[in-house]
């Protein structure tokens, strides 16, 4: 029973159909007030559906200056892996490197490549594109959300999480299954966890030895997010107003990057975006701050409410809605993407 009602009360471990079901009525009254079922779809007109499923992350790294992402190479997956190798080499990208789909999401597949022989491992397994970018290994790996209007050029964050990787901390005692089956996290992912970790699962952890379990800076992976909304200030809004502005076109969503701090990351500097999430972020400083589900609600409602309002104001300049039709489109093939890559997740 105890059990039972902890899962209650817990409702960031819910389902996600779950947690967003209330809204349902928010979403049909902005599909009434304009009109169109997929009211947010030319938020971001850039980008593939605005960014809710399927983009690419090639169309998002193209349209960033390139001194604020990683050097990155996309490769066909019936590439020659010789010539995987040629390419790396021309890029200058040197071991470990970062790999993950082009088109992803929860950071299936995303993996850290320590040599060749991984790579061809890896390379024969992902059916789909996929890039292989410098692993980035600043310290700090954060998300801000930010929201623009098109009639600006200022912009406002309206939220700002640092990550923590879903990790266990050794007890000298407990071995590795132990200490994942012990975790507030990690013991809702036991079937995922076991399976990725079998070969160390009766190792037992040394005393305050720190074994990652993961590092995808993803809620659906785990990750911890400290909620750093103390922080947001002119300084800050105005490195994302610059990136916002490279291309005119970047009004909503969840810049995830790393960068050596914050006090750096205020003066423009040492900033690395591993992915722009557009229409279909969540503004995930909900999560891991005594948030409560009502007020998590209200936040998502908002920024949906700024979906419609942007939209609205790129419809009047003559920025068309998706189509239902072209909308059902993009989800179908992105979701079938999503299912391969679940299937393969652990393989590759």
């Amino acid at each position: 029973m105890k059990k039972f009602w902890q899962k209650i009360y817990d409702w960031e471990q819910w389902h996600f159909n779950v947690i967003y079901a209330p809204l349902t009525l928010v979403w049909l009254y902005y599909w009434i007030k304009a009109g169109k079922f997929w009211f947010f779809s030319n938020v971001n007109p850039t980008l593939q559906f605005s960014g809710l499923e399927g983009e690419t992350k090639k169309e998002m790294f193209d349209q960033l200056p390139k001194e604020t992402y990683p050097t990155t190479i996309y490769i066909q997956p019936n590439e020659n892996f010789d010539t995987v190798v040629t390419m790396m080499q021309q890029a200058n990208l040197h071991f470990p490197v970062a790999v993950k789909p082009d088109i992803g999401t929860k950071g299936l597949c995303f993996r850290k490549i320590e040599n060749e022989a991984a790579l061809k491992n890896y390379h024969q397994k992902v059916p789909f594109v996929y890039l292989i970018q410098t692993m980035v290994e600043l310290p700090l790996e954060m998300s801000v959300f930010y929201v623009r209007y098109p009639n600006s050029t200022k912009g406002k964050i309206t939220g700002i999480t640092a990550k923590e990787y879903l990790q266990v901390k050794g007890n000298g005692q407990d071995t590795l299954l132990q200490l994942i089956q012990a975790h507030p996290k990690a013991k809702y992912r036991i079937a995922e966890l076991t399976n990725k970790h079998a070969e160390n699962l009766q190792k037992i952890i040394a005393d305050d030895e720190v074994y990652f379990l993961s590092i995808a800076g993803n809620h659906n992976r785990g990750a911890r997010f400290v909620n750093l909304h103390h922080e947001i200030d002119e300084q800050l809004t105005k490195v994302f107003d610059d990136i916002s502005n490279y291309t005119q076109h970047f009004y909503y969503g969840r810049f995830d990057i790393k960068t050596a701090s914050l006090q750096e990351l205020k003066q423009g500097k040492s900033i690395q975006i591993l992915e722009f999430n557009g229409t279909g972020a969540e503004p995930n400083h909900i999560y891991d701050c005594n948030m409560s589900y009502f007020n998590a609600l209200k936040t998502i409602a908002t920024h949906w409410k700024y979906l419609y309002e942007i939209g609205r104001i790129n419809y009047l300049k003559g920025i068309k809605y998706t189509s239902y039709k072209q909308g059902r489109k993009y989800l179908k093939d992105a979701f079938a993407t999503y299912a391969i890559l679940e299937k393969i997740d652990v393989d590759c």
